[in-house]
C-alpha cells in the first residue's frame, strides 16, 4: 500500500487548491499510486471472485464520477460489488429496493413538519449516501425512476425547492434483469444516457463458484472487508483522474466514432454530447489505473462498448433483446475509423 503520510500530504496539498488549479499533470503521482489502485481490486476481488474486469470497470466510472447499470440475472453478486467497492474506500451504502409502489419521496427523502419547532424539517432518504445500490430499477415507474436524474447529473437533489448536496463521491450502481420484463418499465434514453456503463456480471468460472460455497459457509465475508483507501486518498484520485492529458489526435477520434453513430444508416438515433464527455473522462480513469499521465487509442477503443452501446437506437423498433446486436453495430463502427497513430 502506498504511505498514507505520502498520501494525506499530497491530499491536502491539492484540497487546498481551487478546482481549476488541477494543471499541469502530476506524472509522478499517478505513477505513485498505482499500487494503491491494484490493492483496491485486490480488496474487492477477496468477496467478488473471478470478476476483476467488472470490478475495473466500476473502478473507473468511480474514478469518473460517474455511474453504472449492470444488467444481468439475479445472484450473480451485483449487490455484493456495491458492498465491496464501498467498504475498499470507508464509504458509505445503501440498496434502494426499486418496486411499482415506490416513492420519489422515499428516495430522496421529503420534509416533515416538527410541530415542536413549528417548521418543516428535512429528512433525507437513503440516496444521502457514497454508495446506493438501485435494485430492479426498472421495477419502479418513470415518475419514481427520475428522481434519480438531478442526483446522478449534478451530485444534488431538490426537494420543496430546496437544494440539498449528496455526500462526494456519490455513485449510483442500478441493476435490472435482461429476461424478466413482466411488471417493469423501460429506462428511457434520457435515464440511460446518466450510466457510463452497461455491464453483466455473468456466471462465475467453476472453480470461483466453488469457493464461493466454501467462502460462504459461516456467514458473509463483505461484512469482514477492511478499508484500504483514505477517502482523502480516494478524492485526490479523482482529482488526478481529471489531470491526465489527453490529445487533440485521441480527441478528434472520439469524436469521429460518435459522429459516424450519428451517419450510420443502421441507427436512429446516435451517440449524445454527453456520451462524447462521460467516454472521454472514462478514457482517462482507464490511463490512470495502468499508471499512465496521458491517454492512448486503446483506452478508447477498450471502452467503446461499454459506453456507446446503450446510448444508441437503432432504425424501427428497439425490440426487448438487442443489446447484442447493438453491440455489434458499435464494434463494426468502431472498426471503420482509424486509429490516430
Amino acid at each position: 500500500m502506498v504511505r498514507r503520510s505520502w498520501l494525506d500530504t499530497q491530499a491536502a496539498k491539492l484540497l487546498a487548491e481551487s478546482d481549476t488549479a488541477i494543471s499541469p499533470v502530476d506524472a509522478e503521482a499517478i505513477g505513485n499510486l498505482s499500487g494503491q489502485i491494484q490493492l483496491l481490486l485486490d480488496n474487492v476481488e477477496q468477496v467478488v471472485l473471478g470478476k476483476r474486469d467488472v470490478a475495473h470497470d466500476c473502478l473507473i466510472a468511480n474514478l469518473s464520477g460517474e455511474h453504472v447499470l449492470l444488467e444481468d440475472v439475479p445472484g450473480v453478486g451485483k449487490t455484493l460489488m456495491g458492498k465491496a467497492l464501498a467498504r475498499s474506500i470507508d464509504g458509505s451504502f445503501r440498496r434502494i429496493q426499486f418496486t411499482p409502489d415506490l416513492l420519489p419521496s422515499d428516495i430522496v427523502g421529503s420534509s416533515i413538519f416538527n410541530s415542536t419547532a413549528n417548521r418543516f424539517e428535512f429528512h433525507a432518504g437513503p440516496i444521502f449516501s457514497n454508495f446506493v445500490l438501485a435494485d430492479e430499477i426498472n421495477r419502479a415507474p418513470p415518475r419514481t425512476q427520475s428522481a434519480l436524474l438531478e442526483a446522478m447529473s449534478d451530485n444534488q437533489v431538490s426537494v420543496d425547492g430546496i437544494t440539498h448536496d449528496l455526500p462526494s463521491p456519490f455513485m449510483v450502481i442500478a441493476t435490472q434483469n435482461p429476461f424478466e420484463f413482466e411488471g417493469t418499465y423501460l429506462l428511457p434514453e434520457s435515464q440511460l444516457d446518466r450510466f457510463l456503463f452497461r455491464l453483466s456480471m455473468g456466471y462465475p468460472d467453476r472453480e470461483f463458484e466453488q469457493q464461493i460455497l466454501s467462502n460462504h459457509r459461516t456467514g458473509e465475508p463483505v461484512d469482514d472487508l477492511r478499508s484500504v483507501c483514505e477517502p482523502e486518498t480516494h478524492l485526490y484520485m479523482k482529482q488526478l483522474v481529471r489531470q491526465v492529458e489527453v490529445d487533440e489526435a485521441i480527441a478528434n477520434y472520439i469524436m469521429d466514432i460518435v459522429q459516424a453513430t450519428r451517419q450510420s444508416e443502421n441507427l436512429g438515433v446516435g451517440v449524445s454530447t454527453r456520451g462524447a464527455l462521460l467516454w472521454y473522462r472514462a478514457s482517462q480513469a482507464n490511463a490512470f489505473i495502468d499508471g499512465r499521465s496521458y491517454v492512448i487509442p486503446d483506452d478508447v477503443k477498450a471502452l467503446a462498448v461499454k459506453v456507446l452501446a446503450h446510448r444508441v437506437k437503432p432504425v424501427g423498433t428497439m425490440g426487448l433483446l438487442q443489446r447484442d446486436e447493438l453491440e455489434s453495430m458499435i464494434r463494426e463502427i468502431v472498426g471503420t475509423v482509424p486509429m490516430p497513430e
